[in-house]
């Protein structure tokens, strides 16, 4: 009868463990440490297999053997690296029949599988010529020590002897799996004896070439002895002289590349150097590893731009909804670029917040001009080696990734993405900023030279485009050498073109369904769009219409006879559980010293109701809510303001020496800077002060002077657009932002009044009541 017990698994990279076997282990990823710590609070045992690939770190049930061994865990030693050294006896083999992760830790099903017997007729023959085999290795190998030789001969079960000699056998973890598998106990055994028959084969043959080529020596090639050995293993296998074969190949590769002549007379220096070197020194895998990159550099290959702009704009259009902007731009380089095919293209930088199509925009334009498309991510990187590459002469030195992206789309004139160039570093290995300066300039890059290949590189024909949530964290420098083309967030109404033109039929497509076995009504859009999503791009929006269409797969496959499912703003909550967000956002459209301001963040725009309390005291001023410092120096200008405000809304003198005020900026933990919170502040500090209400249902934004003047602030669009999003009808905007309006989607600007103000009373007299 099947035994299924469930245990603790535990993959392992670079071993497989058998029964009986005794040996320390060392773990040290997170769930495997936490198995073991499980384990010791439990009976002790776990389950090791091992995984296909050692480079997964996080292994899924595919990337598993199947088969493994429960072991019991007799000793646990932490080290202080935090990894985990165990001391294991392997116990009995089994199968995973199922495997869950719990988060902290991976569990495992398994069904537990007896070693078998062996016909008593071939049980002694099979054991003797195990014992013998592994005797004859212990003696041709001299890797096996008289107290192991003695331990495994000692052993009197055959199951367990094969199982202990296998694990000694010097061979791939794959061939060691094979044995683990085998179910039938006598085909196991005669698979070990071939492993160890087939090892002591080759340790013959090993051993024969060496002394061969011992005898061919004198003292004079002696420095030639590795050559010798490669020549006399190729001879034993009745190969040709491979090293000249690869010789002549890469001549021929040389004559035939095009290169330019710098390029071909450094190629050929390095070649002949090649030639005279022994095939096994280290300088000439030096030297051969450099004319493979300098030969597979795409020298002179260019692929033919599509230039015809209505076949562009579909390709836009088709991939992306909006964006109006960016795309007029790409066309206009597109026609100027048809013109004048040799101009010097710009740089562009789409820079936005998350989710609105920066990246997916530069895939679209590498297709609509029919050039290849690659992309590098600059987030985290802090060695300028990344984008110089390193000295040939190190060890282990490669090109920068410009040049490895080059080479890996096999043309020079790609559409290349260097994505978060806001998030690059700089540390005592360099600054990556700085090696960027040559890329990206149009004047420069016809002669980049990489570190490696220590040749010019034409880089003029590569459109770069970059992408940035902000534009704060690149460089000035850098900046100055791109075009900069803001991807603002979505209206709500652009959300819903993305999510039934887009977005929606793209997740039916991956599940394998159509919109007639699930039906999503735009009212079930507009309700995650308002309830279950609050940013300023789509990401979110796809997770969702992700989530409703798992359900309903879900509900299609427990109930084959339901034909359709469908989603609206009625059972919304049963797909996604409830709202997470709501737009009551405003608690109250009137109160006493509080204002409604409107704040950038590289998200999207967001509101914010800047909160003043005064209390008795000697007129001084507090400031929380985790505010930098050109905030803090803003509220006390609005300060200021509000004392040369207090004749006019007949605010007694004593009132700002006998009290204190308290401003606060929700949320505190979120940290907050800039100056066009001036205007909302000085309203709520007068709203305080006076005790008059505040038509909170009005946003503000703009900076404050000591006057009262309001002066332009920037990210319009996402602040009017967050004000829009939380159900506002009217918003104060300083008048020397009317140039911005134009950027604002016409449908929104129609369900908003828009106030344009220059001074703080124009403020006061629509907001106080």
């Amino acid at each position: 009868m099947e035994r299924i017990e469930q245990y603790p698994l535990i993959p392992l990279r670079d071993m497989v463990v058998f029964p009986y076997m005794i040996t320390p282990v060392f773990v040290g990823r997170d769930k495997s440490v936490n198995a073991v710590e499980l384990a010791e609070k439990t009976r002790g045992h776990v389950f090791f297999v091992l995984q296909k690939d050692e480079e997964v770190n996080d292994p899924s049930f595919e990337d598993l053997y199947t088969t493994g061994v429960s072991a019991k865990i007799l000793q646990v030693l932490k080290l202080p690296d935090g990894t985990v050294k165990l001391l294991m006896e392997g116990v009995q083999r089994g199968r995973i029949l199922s495997m869950a992760d719990e988060g902290d830790c991976l569990f495992a099903n398994v069904s537990i599988i007896p070693d078998g017997e062996i016909d008593s007729t071939e049980e002694p023959v099979l054991f003797k010529m195990l014992a013998e085999s592994f005797r004859s290795y212990a003696e041709f190998s001299k890797k096996i020590n008289d107290n192991i030789l003695n331990t495994v001969t000692e052993i009197d079960d055959i199951n367990r002897l094969a199982y202990s000699v296998a694990s000694y056998m010097p061979v791939k973890n794959t061939e060691q799996q094979t044995v683990l598998e085998i179910d039938n106990a006598q085909e196991r055994v005669e698979k070990v004896i071939e492993l160890v028959q087939t090892y002591i084969e080759l340790v013959k043959m090993d051993n024969r070439i060496r002394q061969k080529v011992k005898n061919q020596m004198s003292k004079a090639q002696k420095e030639y002895y590795l050559g010798e050995q490669v020549k006399a293993i190729n001879e034993e296998l009745g190969k040709d002289d491979d090293f000249k074969a690869d010789i002549d190949e890469l001549e021929e590769k040389i004559n035939t590349a095009k290169l330019s002549e710098i390029v071909k007379e450094k190629t050929k220096k390095e070649f002949k150097k090649l030639k005279l070197m022994s095939p096994m020194s280290a300088e000439a895998t030096v030297v051969r590893n450099y004319l493979d990159w300098i030969l597979s550099m795409p020298w002179g290959n260019y692929t033919e731009d599509k230039l015809e702009l209505k076949n562009a704009e579909e390709i836009l259009n088709r991939d992306h909804f909006g964006l109006e902007k960016p795309k007029e731009r790409i066309l206009e380089y597109l026609a100027v670029k048809k013109i004048a095919p040799d101009i010097k293209g710009a740089i562009l930088c789409f820079t936005g917040p998350p989710g609105v199509g920066k990246t997916s925009l530069a895939r679209s334009i590498a297709e609509a001009m029919g050039r290849e498309f690659v992309r590098m991510s600059l987030g985290g990187v802090r060695d300028e080696a990344e984008i110089r590459g390193h000295r040939k002469t190190y060890i282990g030195s490669l090109p920068g990734k410009i040049i490895q992206s080059i080479k890996k789309a096999k043309s020079m004139n790609p559409v290349f993405l260097l994505d978060e160039i806001d998030k690059l570093g700089a540390d005592f290995r360099g600054d990556p900023s700085s090696a960027l300066l040559e890329v990206l300039d149009p004047e420069q890059n016809t002669t980049f030279v990489d570190h490696y290949l220590e040749v010019e590189f034409d880089l003029s024909k590569v459109l770069f485009i970059t992408t940035a949530n902000s534009l704060d964290g690149i460089p000035r420098p850098l900046l100055d050498r791109m075009e900069v083309i803001p991807v603002t967030g979505y209206t709500e109404k652009e959300k819903f073109g993305i999510a039934a033109k887009f977005l929606i039929p793209k997740q039916l497509k991956e599940h394998n369904l159509d919109s007639e076995r699930v039906r999503i009504a735009d009212s079930a859009v507009y309700g995650i769009i308002r309830g279950y999503t609050k940013e300023a791009g789509v990401r979110n929006l796809e997770r969702e219409i992700a989530s409703i269409i798992r359900k309903a797969a879900k509900k299609i496959v427990e109930n084959p006879d339901l034909k359709t499912v469908k989603v609206n703003d009625k059972n919304l909550d049963k797909f996604l559980g409830k709202m997470k967000f709501r737009f009551e956002a405003i608690p109250a459209p009137i109160e006493i010293g509080v204002a409604t301001g409107l704040a950038w963040t590289p998200y999207g725009g967001d509101i914010l109701q800047i909160e003043v309390a005064i209390y008795r005291g000697s007129g001084k001023l507090q400031l929380t809510g985790k505010l930098g410092d050109v905030m803090k120096e803003s509220a006390q200008t609005a300060f200021t303001v509000a004392k040369s405000c207090a004749t006019r809304l007949q605010i007694p003198a004593k009132r700002f020496s006998d009290f204190d005020l308290h401003i606060h900026v929700p949320e505190g933990a979120v940290p907050k800077d800039g100056p066009s919170a001036g205007i909302t502040m000085t309203t709520a500090i007068l709203s305080a002060l006076s005790e008059r209400q505040v038509r909170c249902d009005i946003a503000m934004t703009g900076e404050i002077t000591l006057r009262g003047r309001v002066l332009a602030i920037g990210g319009v669009k996402e602040k009017v657009l967050a004000a829009h999003r939380a159900g506002l009808k009217e918003v104060i905007l300083p008048k020397a932002n009317d140039k911005d309006l134009t950027d604002i989607p016409s449908d929104v600007r129609s369900m908003l009044r828009v106030h344009l103000v220059e001074h703080i009373d124009q403020v006061l007299d629509i907001v106080l009541i």
